[in-house]
């Protein structure tokens, strides 16, 4: 009885001490010319690098049980190698949040990374990580999705609940920058780069965002089954809160990201909604993601 005790602490230990990621890793390298099966099997080994890396680095003190896990994606394609053990690419980040009380999972955040890179020298395998050293650009990427995901999901929970990652985030980032000087990591990158997704969330000007954010998940799809009405006007108010940052700071990636996220999303929550709210959340939404206006129509008809 004794033993059987003891394996069942042991069981719940393990089960609300895990990581705190759940993330799904895969690394595509069928648009790079001429590989070897020495090549194929360097990918999976990279595949394999990166997963274990998102699904076992420790991040909080907080208890995760398994079902609490924040899931995530992480779609890597590798298009171009530069070198032996060289490659670079892009890769498609997306952090999932489920909605309480329902079986439905929303996208808290849709990233496309347009310069992911992986250097996977021998001595590069160990992926050695310092939050307060930099040591790759490999682990130091993946530390910026892994710290970008726990600030949202975090955010979307609470008021500014995820205040402590970002800072832990635009450390990442400013180690990056200082010790490669150049690329996604510093203000001269494009504004879809890393570095503007972190100093999006941190700029002032986004606190609005933040709030938003977090009333429209906490407060809006989490109660949309309870009161549908309330949640479309929640929603609602927080469009109009994108408007005013979109005039603030144009073409800013956390925008851009959100309605990469969300577009099927808000046209589901304003389908119902009264010819007012279709007709005001039409204009919002194809004025700030003018690419899916056509997709926003199906509101007005």
């Amino acid at each position: 009885m004794k033993k059987i005790f003891i394996l069942l602490f042991l069981g719940v230990f393990s089960e609300i001490s895990a990581q705190e990621l759940q993330c799904k890793v895969v690394v595509n390298s069928s648009q790079l010319k001429a590989t070897t099966s020495g090549d194929k099997q360097i990918f999976t080994e990279i595949e394999q690098a990166i997963a274990g890396f998102m699904n076992n680095q420790r991040w909080t003190n907080d208890a995760f049980s398994e079902r609490e896990k924040i899931k995530c994606s992480l779609l890597i394609n590798l298009i171009n190698s530069s070198g032996q053990y060289r490659y670079s690419g892009n890769a498609q980040f997306q952090v999932i949040r489920p909605v309480y009380g329902t079986t439905y999972e929303t996208v808290l955040f849709q990233f496309i990374d347009q310069n992911f890179s992986v250097s996977f020298a021998p001595e590069d395998r160990q992926m050695i990580f310092n939050e307060q050293n930099y040591s790759n650009g490999l682990t130091s990427t993946l530390a910026f999705y892994s710290l970008t995901a726990l600030t949202l999901d975090y955010d979307s929970f609470s008021k500014l609940g995820g205040s402590a990652y970002l800072e832990r985030l635009f450390n990442i980032v400013t180690l990056a920058g200082t010790a490669q000087g150049k690329g996604p990591w510093t203000a001269d990158a494009d504004v879809r780069a890393r570095y503007w997704v972190m100093e999006n969330l941190r700029n002032q000007q986004f606190n609005a965002f933040r709030d938003g954010f977090y009333e429209y998940h906490r407060l809006a799809l989490d109660d949309f089954a309870n009161n549908p009405a309330n949640s479309r006007k929640i929603a609602l108010e927080f469009l109009n809160t994108l408007k005013i940052i979109a005039n603030l700071k144009a073409n800013s990636v956390i925008i851009n990201s959100f309605f990469d996220a969300k577009s099927q999303e808000l046209i589901n929550i304003f389908s119902e909604g009264s010819k007012q709210e279709k007709q005001e959340a039409f204009n919002i939404m194809s004025a700030l993601d003018p690419d899916k206006t056509e997709a926003y129509r199906k509101l007005m008809k």
